[in-house]
C-alpha cells in the first residue's frame, strides 16, 4: 500500500516538473506547453493643451503714466502735473564746433538756430525740468531777435552779454527776465554763473546750474511761475496721439523729406537731419557729426522740423543782423514723418506762439515731440531729399 501511494506521489511531481519546464522551453523556441503572453498596454503621451500667451495690453496714450501727469505744453509729452505752471529757460549756446558737446540739451523741448553776424548761425534751447541740471552751457551772447522768439515761452532768458547797441532796449523791459553773464546794463547776473575751467575768461567756458539760477531768480525777484495770462494754454496744436500727423492728407502737395541738409542756410554748420523709420524722428547732425548732449552723449532728435523763412537785413558794417520775429506775410516748409508741405507763418504780439498754416490756411497740427525751428533769411534755400527749396512768400 505505502508503495502504491508513493508512486502516486512520484507521478504527480513529474507532471508538475514537466508543466513548469514547458513554459520555460516556450521563451527558448522549443515545442511544448504555449502560455499566451500578454504584453501590458503602452499608454498613449499626454498631449498638454497649448498655454495661450496673455496679450500684451498696450499702453493708452490718453491715460498718463502715473498719477498726476499731465501734457506738457511745449511737447504734448507727459510732465509731472506743476511743470506747466514753471516757466522754462532760454538758454543762449554757441554752435561753433570747439563749443561742442554742450550741457542741457537734453532737456529741451524746442530748439532754434538764426544767423548772427558774419557767416556764422547761434542756438537757443528752451529747457524745462532744468531745476536739478548740474551744468548748463557753455552760454554765449544774445541778439534782440532770439529774445522776441524766447519771449512767447514766457521764459528767464539765460545769456552771456550781446551787442549793447542793439539788444539793451529790449533786456532792459520790466517785463523781461533775464539773467546776463557779463552783468551791467543789458541785465544782472544774480550770481548765477560759473567758469569751467575755474578763472578762464576764453570763449565757450561760462556755465550756469539750475542751483544758481533759481537763486539768481530769488535774488532778483523773477516769478517762478508763469505770468496769469500765460499759464493754461498749449504753444503749439498737437495732433491727437493715437492719430499722428502723417501729412499723407495734402496729397499731392506732400513733397517727400527724409534728409534735411541746412547748409544754404547756415553754410557754416552745415545743420543737418536724417530721419529714422523706426521710432519716426529726426537726428540732428553738426559739421557733419551727431550734436549730442554732453552728459548723456545722446544725440538730439526731433519729432517736428519748421522751417521758417523770415525777412531780414544787414544793420551796419559789422555785420550785425536783424530779423522780422512780428510778421504775416512770409511762408515757411514744415516735416514730420519724412514728409513736408509748404506753410504760411503769423505772430503780430511778444507773448503770442507764432502760429503756422498749410496752405488751405488752417493752423498745421504738430506731432508729440521736440521741435526743431530753423529761422532762415528769405533769401536762403536748403534741400529735402536733395532738391531745393526757396522761400515764396513776398519780399521787401
Amino acid at each position: 500500500m505505502k508503495k502504491a501511494q508513493l508512486l502516486a506521489l512520484g507521478l504527480l511531481l513529474a507532471f508538475t516538473v514537466a508543466g513548469c519546464g514547458a513554459g520555460k522551453e516556450e521563451e527558448s523556441g522549443r515545442t511544448g506547453v504555449v502560455f499566451e503572453k500578454v504584453e501590458a498596454p503602452v499608454a498613449a503621451p499626454v498631449q498638454e493643451a497649448p498655454v495661450e500667451e496673455e496679450p500684451e495690453e498696450e499702453e493708452d496714450p490718453d491715460v498718463p503714466p502715473r498719477e498726476g501727469m499731465v501734457r506738457d505744453f511745449f511737447s504734448n509729452e507727459w510732465v509731472e502735473g506743476d511743470q506747466n505752471i514753471k516757466r522754462p529757460l532760454a538758454v543762449m549756446y554757441p554752435i561753433n564746433k570747439e563749443a561742442q558737446p554742450q550741457y542741457g540739451l537734453d532737456k529741451v523741448r524746442v530748439f532754434y538756430e538764426i544767423m548772427e553776424e558774419g557767416t556764422m548761425s547761434r542756438q537757443m534751447g528752451i529747457l524745462e525740468e532744468w531745476e536739478d541740471l548740474n551744468k548748463i552751457g557753455n552760454l554765449r551772447s544774445i541778439r534782440d531777435y532770439f529774445v522776441y522768439a524766447a519771449l512767447e515761452y514766457d521764459p528767464i532768458i539765460i545769456h552771456y552779454g550781446g551787442p549793447e547797441v542793439y539788444v539793451k532796449d529790449i533786456l532792459t523791459r520790466s517785463d523781461v527776465d533775464n539773467l546776463n553773464g557779463v552783468g551791467g546794463v543789458m541785465g544782472p547776473d544774480g550770481g548765477a554763473f560759473f567758469r569751467d575751467p575755474p578763472g578762464s575768461t576764453s570763449e565757450h567756458t561760462a556755465y550756469t546750474d539750475g542751483a544758481r539760477v533759481t537763486k539768481g531768480m530769488e535774488k532778483l525777484g523773477f516769478q517762478a511761475n508763469h505770468k496769469e495770462e500765460y499759464s493754461g494754454v498749449p504753444h503749439f496744436t498737437f495732433a491727437p496721439v493715437k492719430e499722428p500727423n502723417t501729412l499723407e492728407q495734402y496729397g499731392s502737395e506732400t513733397m517727400s523729406a527724409e534728409k534735411i541738409d541746412m547748409t544754404g542756410c547756415y553754410p557754416v554748420t552745415k545743420s543737418a537731419l536724417s530721419y529714422h523709420a523706426d521710432d519716426g524722428l529726426y537726428y540732428k547732425t553738426l559739421y557733419g557729426n551727431p550734436q549730442v548732449d554732453a552728459v548723456s552723449g545722446e544725440q538730439l532728435t526731433f519729432a517736428n522740423i519748421i522751417v521758417q523763412g523770415t525777412y531780414w537785413e544787414k544793420r551796419d558794417t559789422n555785420g550785425y543782423l536783424a530779423f522780422r520775429m512780428h510778421d504775416t506775410t512770409h511762408d515757411g516748409y514744415y516735416i514730420t514723418g519724412g514728409k513736408m508741405i509748404h506753410i504760411t507763418w503769423k505772430k503780430t504780439a511778444d507773448y503770442e506762439p507764432t502760429k503756422y498754416y498749410d496752405d488751405n490756411g488752417e493752423e498745421i497740427e504738430l506731432n508729440t515731440g521736440r521741435t526743431m525751428i530753423f529761422v532762415a533769411r528769405d533769401s536762403d534755400t536748403f534741400t529735402a531729399d536733395g532738391t531745393e527749396y526757396t522761400f515764396k512768400s513776398e519780399k521787401h
